[in-house]
């Protein structure tokens, strides 16, 4: 998939499953957890605790009631950790490779502002951005035009391209507005799976990607 960028391109990621698997957050996330309630065993904890995530279950009440501490202190730990999390093969290559070529570079996430920032200094990318738009930040959500708009006001009169992974929300309002947008084929390992309901003219990207080093910069 080739994609033409000069001092007149913006394009702009997705974060979670885009620049690297969400899931990789949760095991991040899961494995702080662990090490916080059963130093001393928390590799077998966290072992406990993934398999059920997987098979579904309460995964925070089983902590509860097992070690007698609050929710909310679960949750400040998984949002508030420091991820251990890396990019997907291609992604630091293309991003620098935009930015040789006069392009801009944008991020366009949903979830909280602390969380998504930790994610992106965890995956040295920040330096690369030029806007990053979270939608704690703005107050909106995916698919609102407004997360896409505050780019386009960031950059007037710029070429705008959206990459992404989920099609239940990522492309409704790129694609009305006009943009460009490709899909990043979901790995098996995507947290979002239910694509195959949203197979609409307006949901879907305009081109779709195995990988992200298919993304080819000329």
């Amino acid at each position: 998939m080739d994609i033409k960028v000069d001092e007149k391109s913006v394009i702009v990621f997705d974060l979670d499953d885009t620049l690297y698997n969400e899931i990789d957050y949760l095991r991040s996330a899961y494995s702080a957890i662990a090490m916080e309630l059963a130093p001393k065993q928390w590799k077998k904890l966290f072992v406990q605790m993934f398999s059920m995530y997987r098979n579904k279950e309460n995964v925070f009440e089983y902590l509860t009631t097992t070690f007698g501490v609050e929710k909310q202190m679960l949750i400040n730990l998984y949002r508030n950790h420091q991820p251990a999390i890396v990019p997907f093969e291609g992604v630091l290559p293309l991003l620098k490779h935009i930015k040789d070529k006069g392009g801009k570079l944008g991020v366009i996430t949903d979830g909280r502002s602390k969380t998504q920032r930790a994610k992106l200094s965890a995956l040295a990318v920040v330096d690369y951005f030029d806007t990053i738009v979270i939608s704690e930040e703005l107050g909106s959500e995916k698919p609102d035009q407004k997360n896409y708009r505050a780019i386009e006001e960031a950059f007037p009169n710029h070429r705008y391209c959206y990459i992404a992974d989920n099609i239940r929300k990522d492309f409704l309002a790129p694609n009305a507005l006009g943009w460009d947008s490709i899909g990043l084929i979901d790995n098996g390992l995507n947290i979002h799976t239910d694509a195959f309901r949203y197979f609409t003219e307006d949901h879907l990207p305009k081109a779709f990607v195995r990988n992200i080093d298919d993304i080819v910069i000329t």
